[in-house]
């Protein structure tokens, strides 16, 4: 964190969705930053998502636009193919989360270190902590647990986001904290989720207007999870 502000903001999306063209667009428009977790074994797969009574397209980006969609953006390792990590060998593990890696870097021509776990609930376990400390080169690991805190955190490798974007209400709220701190220690407000639940809820404008609302701040700093991390 070399740099001579306290505040932090940083974003987290996942799946490699194609929604995610249209999000990095509002990114791009307010200046921020974000980190894209993609599993790359499943770039260019067409489906669908069933939730709320809705059909919603999940449809993954193709490999050869990875490059482009993501530029100015951080990608990052969602695993090849989206397992439930601690029901795999230690091998496999290893596997789903270096392999990754290199397919990233080779599609993107970005150095990648970090990773977000793949599913909800159990994503990990301290087994799979240990493998990938010493057995990968990821320098830290999102979880999908909610701190609500903007406290700099030790352990990277089961590192807690903030907030999930569907907590829409406790988001402006926080942002809001965000926004009046006269933080004298390092304060990082980290945002996560997935592209597609934008269609779901309807919520592209409410979103658009949080992106407003954070942006332009000459005491934040705008940045990848992995600028913002180190």
């Amino acid at each position: 964190m070399a740099h001579d502000k306290k505040k932090f903001l940083t974003f987290s999306y996942d799946d490699g969705v194609t929604q995610d063209k249209r999000l990095v667009k509002i990114f791009n428009k307010y200046g921020l930053k974000a980190t894209f977790n993609i599993n790359s074994e499943l770039l260019g797969t067409p489906g669908y998502l069933r939730r709320e009574n809705m059909w919603i397209s999940h449809n993954k980006i193709e490999p050869e636009e990875a490059a482009q969609v993501y530029r100015g953006h951080e990608v990052a390792v969602h695993t090849l193919t989206h397992p439930h990590l601690p029901e795999l060998t230690d091998d496999e593990v290893v596997r789903q989360i270096e392999e990754d890696r290199v397919n990233l870097e080779r599609l993107t021509w970005q150095k990648v270190e970090g990773m977000a776990y793949p599913g909800g609930g159990l994503t990990h376990d301290d087994r799979v902590v240990e493998l990938i400390r010493t057995r990968t080169k990821m320098r830290y690991c999102r979880t999908t647990i909610s701190s609500y805190s903007f406290d700099v955190q030790k352990d990277l490798l089961q590192f807690k986001p903030t907030i999930y974007h569907l907590e829409f209400d406790k988001m402006m709220e926080l942002g809001e904290k965000f926004l009046s701190l006269n933080a004298e220690d390092i304060q990082i407000y980290y945002i996560w989720g997935h592209s597609y639940e934008f269609d779901y809820y309807d919520t592209w404008d409410k979103f658009e207007q949080f992106c407003k609302m954070m942006s332009g701040r000459d005491d934040i700093f705008y940045g990848t999870n992995k600028e913002v991390l180190f």
